[in-house]
């Protein structure tokens, strides 16, 4: 493989995937520091039900409750929490459904920006913006190997690479053999 062509499909990468890596960076970086969004909650009913979460045709059930209720009844999939169910994606409005002694509750909650970018960056979102993610995280191991490659076949940069690159490695292992 030339260098030539090595270079381009770095620089191609990086830069389509540019964007995505501020976004996760900043929302990785923030929930991290403690900033999580918030996510505004509302009850929008309360059923005489109880739905057995253990059910083949548990999304069909939901799909039908929330419909009967007039709600939005497009969503992708269900996240079970015990006997609490979250439809998925929770990147933008999504309900709750809680089972509690007077019945079900079925919770509207709105996630703000910060709180919906949060939910993209743990792949809560959409199933084909996760395959976007999983594109992407392919793509940035092509990129972190491409860029090495090119630092270690460049004589002016080699020595800085192999610098840099043995102490990034260093200080990974030292901070997580210390967790």
């Amino acid at each position: 493989m030339s260098r030539k062509l090595v270079i381009n499909i770095h620089l191609y990468l990086a830069a389509f995937f540019a964007p995505m890596v501020v976004i996760m960076a900043l929302s990785g970086g923030l929930y991290l520091l403690g900033v999580k969004g918030s996510v505004e909650k509302e009850t929008v009913a309360v059923v005489p039900v109880k739905i057995d979460t253990q059910s083949p045709d548990l999304e069909q059930q939901v799909r039908d409750l929330l419909q009967e209720q007039g709600l939005n009844s497009n969503f992708q999939y269900l996240k079970h929490r015990g006997e609490n169910l979250d439809t998925r994606p929770t990147n933008r409005q999504f309900y709750q459904l809680l089972q509690r002694d007077d019945g079900l509750h079925i919770v509207a909650a709105k996630p703000d920006l910060i709180a919906a970018l949060i939910e993209l960056h743990k792949g809560h979102g959409p199933t084909l913006y996760k395959q976007f993610e999983i594109a992407f995280s392919m793509a940035l191991v092509v990129i972190m190997l491409s860029g090495l490659y090119l630092g270690f076949a460049s004589k002016g940069l080699k020595t800085r690479t192999i610098q840099l690159s043995l102490s990034g490695t260093a200080l990974f292992l030292i901070l997580a053999l210390l967790a």
